[in-house]
């Protein structure tokens, strides 16, 4: 009984600070993101030891509901109608800078002699990136331009490109860790991959056909969030990845729905209560200790990911035609990162827990980084970039 009592003032406490973290980061423009994972910081084990999410009972589910409502809603802008309309720019440079930039990250670091896992992760979860800091700096900029027009579509897609290169990446190490490739480890890597796709497509279907059915209100709620959970839950039931299984059933319901946005409105409704707490318990796993045992690899990953961006982005420019010479600029522009980025790390660390003491302190570290420093450079470049370009 007690247990159930603290569990529900730790969550309810955590809202009200969450609460009014963002209050002061109204008043100071600090990210509310890195905000929160700073509280966590100072409540954990670092500091006051308020909060251990590794002792929480209550962290795994709020994790686990918040990372597949992230999922599902990135699932959600991949849609054959967004394609059409972009037509060839934002599909071009969206897909050479996650590929460039996962290439640099990965090859970077097992140049510098870290763990084959390590480098091809962190390969994928560097091509994620921030849209709501990035279009929050496009709005401040009061920039309009067919270069703003490519950027929103980029960070539109970007995490979904993300999300499937991680998913290419832990095939991989699955694959090469294994010490001899029969049909019996192939089928288990099959299944887990086309497991969850399978899943998020058979789950997505009837999704689909109800959301054109339903009226707005909370029906659409209660349907949205009871398919998010549906989903997770047998994922998790069938040893699949429900980050996966969530964006294929988010792309099924965009691509199929007759009313599409309806339950993508209703997820990010109540999406971000959940999502605060976690990036609190996110920061409670930072100490002292983890970030210097992970010091080399965070400012090697830091680098490596700026370098890719940048090189990605001179790469568009120079194969381009004259007009897309400007592109050159994106990659500096798509430094932001965050929630994706640390949802791929804990699903990182659900796969391989001998990663927790690594690669999570890491990413976390980095990704408060990116949210304080990348919003910044975006607009930089946005104001510095030849007016109608």
């Amino acid at each position: 009984m007690f247990g159930i009592a603290n569990e529900f003032i730790v969550l309810g406490a955590l809202l009200l600070v969450a609460l009014a973290g963002e209050a002061v980061g109204r008043h100071t423009r600090v990210p509310r993101i890195s905000l929160l994972v700073f509280i966590g910081f100072l409540l954990g084990p670092a500091v006051f030891d308020v909060i251990d999410p590794r002792l929480s009972p209550s962290f795994d589910f709020v994790a686990i509901l918040a990372l597949s409502m992230v999922g599902f809603l990135v699932g959600g802008k991949l849609s054959a109608k967004v394609f059409r309309k972009s037509g060839g720019p934002i599909l071009r440079v969206s897909i050479i800078q996650a590929l460039v930039t996962f290439g640099m990250v990965a090859l970077g670091l097992l140049a510098l002699s870290f763990p084959f896992e390590i480098a091809l992760l962190l390969g994928a979860i560097a091509t994620a990136t921030d849209p709501a800091a990035t279009l929050d700096a496009i709005r401040q900029s009061a920039v309009k331009s067919r270069f703003c027009d490519v950027l929103t579509g980029v960070v539109a897609i970007d995490d979904a490109w993300g999300l499937i290169m991680f998913s290419v990446a832990v095939m991989i190490i699955e694959v090469s860790t294994t010490t001899s490739v029969d049909n019996g480890v192939l089928l288990h890597i099959g299944r887990e991959l086309f497991g969850a796709v399978l899943l998020g497509i058979f789950l997505g279907l009837p999704m689909a056909f109800i959301s054109g059915r339903i009226r707005k209100g909370q029906p659409t709620l209660m349907e949205a969030i009871g398919m998010v959970m549906l989903c997770a839950g047998l994922a998790q039931w069938l040893s699949l990845s429900h980050l996966l299984a969530c964006v294929v059933m988010g792309i099924t319901v965009t691509n199929l729905a007759r009313h599409h946005t309806r339950p993508f409105h209703a997820v990010e409704e109540i999406e971000w209560p959940f999502l605060a707490i976690f990036f609190i318990f996110s920061g409670a796993y930072l100490t002292l200790d983890s970030l210097d045992f992970v010091a080399v690899l965070l400012f090697s990953y830091m680098a490596l990911r700026v370098s890719g961006r940048l090189v990605a982005g001179v790469l568009i420019g120079w194969t381009g035609s004259s007009e897309d010479a400007v592109y050159r600029w994106m990659g500096a522009a798509l430094l932001p990162q965050a929630g994706v980025a640390m949802a791929m790390s804990f699903q990182a660390v659900s796969l391989y827990p001998e990663l927790l003491q690594t690669l999570l302190p890491m990413v976390i570290a980095a990704t408060v980084f990116f949210e304080l420093v990348g919003p910044i450079v975006t607009r930089l470049v946005l104001l510095r970039l030849p007016k109608g370009s």
